[in-house]
C-alpha cells in the first residue's frame, strides 16, 4: 500500500531545534528577548478498507499528496517561535518533525519577517511562507477543521503551497474589509518546479472582501490567482498490470491556478465560545499547458499536454457545546487532459476512465482547552476506483503560546 509521504526536500537534525530553543533561552537571560515558544503535538490513528495505491484519476499526484499512514502513527508536529524583532519588524520560524521510514526528520516550513506598522495599511513579508491564496491555504494544519486536507488541494497543491518569496498586501481604510495583495515567489517547491526565470518562477495575486451582518454574522468572500513557468514537476506514476514503475512522470510548461472562496460564520451576538457555526467551500480551476515526459524509460516516451482540472468542497462545523463540535464535508473534483500520447497520459495519471473523484465526510471533537483537541472522522472516499472507507482518529495539543489563527 502506499502510504502518504509527510514531507519532503532536505531534512534538517533534530538537534538543530534543540540548539535553537536553548539559544532563544540564553539570549532572553541576556538581552531580555522573549519569544513566543509552542510545540504542536499530533498523534494519529488510521483505518482502510482499500488496500490499492492512493491514486486521483486526471491529477499527477506530488509534494505531500496522499491519505495518512494505516494503524497509528505521528502526524505533522511542529516547533515555532516567533516575536517582534523590534518595533519594525515581526519574525517567525516553523519546523516540521514526523517520522519517516523509520527516521526521525524535520523540515523547514516557515522562516520570514514581516513589517509592523507600516504607514497607510501596507505590510510587507520576506523569506519563506504560507501563500496567501484561497482560504485554508494559509492556516497550519492543526488549526483545520477535518484531520487531512480537501480533495481539491490535495489534487492541485500537494496539499499546501508553501514556497520562498516576498509578499505585499494592502488592508483599505474602510468598514469593509477589504485586502489586496500579491506574492513574487522563487517557484521551487511543488506544485511548481525548476526556479525558473531566474529564481522568480511563480507569482500570485488575491482580493479578500469581508463584513460583519448585526452581532451575530460575519463573512468573508476571496479571490485568488496563481501562476508558474514549471521546469521539471515531478510526481508518482501507477504501473501497468500492478508491477513497480520505474519512471516518474515529469512535467514541463506552464500552470495557472484561479480560485474564489467563501466563509460565513455565526454565533449569538459574537459570543464563539458557547455555540457558533461556520460554513465554508472553495472552488479552484487549474489549466496547464506543456509535456509530460516519463523519465527513466527507454526510449523517452514523451506527450504534448493541455490540462483542464477543477474541484470545490463544501463544510460546516457546528459547535453545539463549549467543547464540542461537528463537521460535515463534500468533495468533489473533475479533469479533461489531452495530449498527443493516450498512454503516457494514462502512465501519468492524467486519464480518468470516466471516474470522477468525491469524498463525504463526518467529525466529531472535543476540545477539553484551546490548547488540547481529540477528533475522530469518517470518510467515505471515492477519489478512486474502488470505494474507501477511511476512519481517522487525532489529537491535536499545543505546548506553549500561539498565536490567534485568521478569520
Amino acid at each position: 500500500m502506499q502510504t502518504k509521504k509527510m514531507f519532503y526536500g532536505k531534512h534538517i537534525p533534530i538537534i538543530s531545534c534543540i540548539f535553537l530553543m536553548g539559544a532563544a533561552q540564553v539570549a532572553t537571560a541576556k538581552t531580555g528577548f522573549n519569544p513566543d515558544i509552542s510545540l504542536i503535538l499530533d498523534g494519529r490513528y488510521g483505518s482502510y478498507s482499500n488496500t490499492s495505491s492512493y491514486a486521483l484519476p486526471g491529477f499527477m499526484l506530488g509534494g505531500e499528496a496522499g491519505r495518512g499512514e494505516t494503524g497509528l502513527y505521528l502526524g505533522h508536529n511542529e516547533l515555532i517561535i516567533s516575536s517582534n524583532i523590534d518595533d519594525m519588524f515581526y519574525g517567525k520560524f516553523t519546523t516540521a518533525i514526523t517520522d519517516e521510514n523509520n527516521s526521525t526528520v524535520t523540515e523547514l516550513e516557515e522562516a520570514y519577517i514581516e513589517t509592523l506598522g507600516l504607514d497607510y495599511g501596507l505590510t510587507v513579508k520576506a523569506g519563506r511562507f504560507y501563500s496567501d491564496i484561497g482560504y485554508l491555504n494559509n492556516q497550519h494544519g492543526h488549526a483545520w477543521d477535518f484531520v487531512d486536507a480537501p480533495l481539491v488541494y490535495r489534487g492541485l497543491f500537494g496539499d499546501q503551497i508553501i514556497d520562498d518569496g516576498i509578499q505585499a498586501s494592502w488592508v483599505a481604510p474602510t468598514d469593509l474589509y477589504l485586502k489586496l495583495g500579491t506574492e513574487i515567489l522563487r517557484g521551487g517547491r511543488y506544485p511548481a518546479a525548476g526556479s525558473t526565470d531566474g529564481g522568480l518562477g511563480a507569482e500570485a495575486y488575491f482580493v479578500k472582501v469581508g463584513g460583519d451582518v448585526g452581532t451575530s454574522n460575519s463573512w468573508q468572500v476571496g479571490l485568488s490567482h496563481w501562476k508558474a513557468d514549471v521546469s521539471g514537476r515531478q510526481a508518482g506514476v501507477h504501473a501497468h498490470g500492478g508491477s513497480t514503475a520505474t519512471e516518474i512522470a515529469t512535467f514541463y510548461g506552464s500552470s495557472k491556478v484561479t480560485g474564489i472562496d467563501f466563509v460565513w460564520k455565526w454565533s449569538p451576538n459574537g459570543n464563539a465560545r458557547e455555540q457558533s457555526l461556520k460554513i465554508q467551500a472553495e472552488y479552484f480551476e487549474r489549466k496547464e499547458d506543456g509535456r509530460v515526459d516519463m523519465v527513466g524509460s527507454s526510449p523517452l516516451e514523451t506527450t504534448t499536454y493541455k490540462g483542464k482540472q477543477h474541484g470545490w468542497y463544501t463544510q460546516a462545523v457546528y459547535k453545539f457545546m463549549p467543547r464540542w463540535r461537528v463537521g460535515l464535508r463534500y468533495d468533489k473534483l473533475g479533469s479533461r487532459n489531452n495530449g498527443s500520447d493516450a498512454d503516457v497520459l494514462g502512465e501519468a495519471g492524467l486519464v480518468t476512465n470516466g471516474h470522477t473523484p468525491s469524498r463525504s465526510t463526518i467529525m466529531i471533537d472535543y476540545s477539553r482547552s484551546e490548547f488540547s483537541r481529540i477528533r475522530l472522522q469518517l470518510s467515505q472516499d471515492d477519489s478512486y476506483s474502488d470505494s474507501d472507507t477511511q476512519l481517522l482518529l487525532q489529537y491535536t495539543m499545543s505546548l506553549g503560546s500561539h498565536g490567534a489563527h485568521k478569520f
